[in-house]
């Protein structure tokens, strides 16, 4: 009777133990694979470590659109309070311009230049996250999408 209370005891023990593990290697492989969101003024402060893969969200900065060897392309990403360089290789969207809002995704750089593996540009808040509209509209450079500029 004993036996059978310890061996019970023990296949419970060993279950609790795989969940746990099968658990936390899920929720490990979730957090590589999690892209978070960062503004410029968010890098600017040094709270983003480089090589760490996140989203970069803003406006494209006027007179900031560098063309090279095709299909790299630089330009500048702003919150309206600080700017980061942003390299991209590869086809940007249609809706991609000068003074609208984008988010690319990829990672910093040593020297503070963002690489990004995708771009995707919209001018509303259907596409952009929720923290960089908000940015937007506190610092007064938010349209709505008839063009006209949102209080």
């Amino acid at each position: 009777m004993r036996l059978r209370k310890q061996q019970r005891l023990l296949l419970v023990v060993v279950i609790l133990l795989l969940v746990g593990g099968a658990a936390a290697l899920a929720l490990t492989a979730l957090r590589d694979n999690v892209a978070f969101f960062v503004t410029p003024s968010e890098i600017a402060r040094g709270s983003v470590d480089a090589g760490r893969s996140f989203r970069l969200g803003g406006l494209v900065v006027d007179g900031s659109i560098e063309r090279g060897q095709p299909p790299e392309i630089s330009f500048a990403v702003t919150d309206t309070a600080h700017e980061v360089r942003v390299v991209y290789r590869g086809i940007l969207p249609d809706l991609f311009r000068e003074g609208q809002g984008v988010v690319a995704q990829g990672q910093l750089r040593d020297d503070g230049v963002f690489v990004a593996s995708e771009v995707l540009a919209k001018h509303d808040e259907n596409y952009m996250p929720k923290e960089v509209a908000d940015a937007l509209k506190a610092a007064g450079h938010w349209q709505n999408d008839d063009g006209r500029e949102q209080p």
